[in-house]
């Protein structure tokens, strides 16, 4: 037990990833720690984690909202599922598995070589990639050719503000910050298991676009550029929201927390918890159930009642910016 009733019930969940997290995210305990070790040792049996590594068969697109394969390999990237050398070998070869299948199927140079170019600046999806990406390289395949060409891509695809933009009609003034959030963890995450010098300063370009703005705010008015960015949402897939914005600041540099034009959106976030001091999602843009054609997701992340996956991650960028 803690003297804080909301780790405290972190540190109750039947999930062993959440536990595992809250004591090495929020309290700073070390893997090797007994109780840390312990729900390391546990974390397969999660039913959360479990569910996710249930990978669809081949015939599934990897992008199926929100079941396909890509977007379980970003959850479990969220969820800060370890690899390491005390890794699970049935772990690492599942996570091996989805990674190749994920790479094969988004670094096809069909596809990459395709992204349109108009008037100079080119249209591309850059969160699909980034989103690959950000797996790939947490779950030790950053230095598969296929991710080092994903990043390539990224770098030639971005625009001069610091993002990117799949929109043929936009003007080229702004790019999308839907498209810009992903993307840049992804890149902050090639660099932190490579040490690439471009991948990293390309984000960087990225929190800088977030921060002129204060993370969710118009240049020309002042008010927040749309409503949905002002509210919580888990997963947040490829929808922007002021968590996705700070997380973009904790991937690249745990230091923009503390830069001034940071304070309002943490501001925002510290305001948007419930009374009793956890978090619950605004909105949810998944659904439970089977209907092939709806947006589903495999794990009910809650709906209508705190949820600890977005408690520990909102808590993990208050703590990293020194407001815990």
């Amino acid at each position: 037990m803690t003297d804080d009733p909301v780790i405290d019930w972190l540190l109750a969940s039947d999930e062993p990833l959440i536990r595992f997290r809250t004591r090495t995210w929020l309290l700073g305990q070390r893997d090797a720690d007994p109780t840390a070790r312990r729900d390391l040792e546990g974390i397969v049996g999660g039913r959360m984690v479990r569910t996710l590594l249930e990978f669809p068969d081949r015939s599934v697109n990897p992008y199926r909202k929100w079941w396909g394969l890509h977007w379980r390999l970003v959850s479990l990237a969220d969820l800060g599922v370890p690899v390491g050398p005390s890794t699970d070998p049935a772990l690492r070869a599942r996570l091996d598995e989805g990674v190749d299948r994920e790479l094969a199927w988004i670094a096809n140079p069909r596809h990459l070589d395709a992204v349109p170019r108009l008037d100079g600046l080119y249209r591309a999806d850059a969160s699909v990639e980034g989103n690959a990406l950000y797996a790939a390289s947490r779950f030790g395949h950053a230095r598969d050719p296929r991710a080092s060409h994903l990043v390539e891509k990224l770098l030639e695809w971005q625009w001069p503000d610091g993002g990117w933009n799949c929109d043929r009609r936009a003007s080229g003034y702004r790019s999308s910050f839907h498209e810009s959030w992903a993307t840049a963890i992804g890149l902050a995450a090639y660099h932190h298991a490579t040490g690439d010098g471009d991948a990293i300063a390309a984000a960087r370009r990225t929190a800088e676009l977030l921060l002129e703005h204060r993370l969710f705010r118009s240049l020309q008015t002042g008010r927040p550029i749309h409503h949905s960015f002002t509210k919580l949402h888990w997963p947040a897939y490829w929808h922007y929201d002021v968590l996705a914005g700070l997380r973009v600041l904790r991937a690249v540099d745990a230091d923009l927390l503390v830069d001034p034009r940071a304070a309002d959106a943490l501001d925002l976030l510290e305001s948007l918890a419930l009374p009793d001091g956890r978090f619950g999602a605004d909105r949810a843009w998944w659904q439970v159930g089977r209907h092939v054609t709806s947006p589903v997701d495999v794990v009910d992340w809650g709906r209508g009642r705190p949820s600890e996956v977005l408690t520990l991650q909102a808590l993990r960028v208050l703590r990293a910016a020194g407001r815990r």
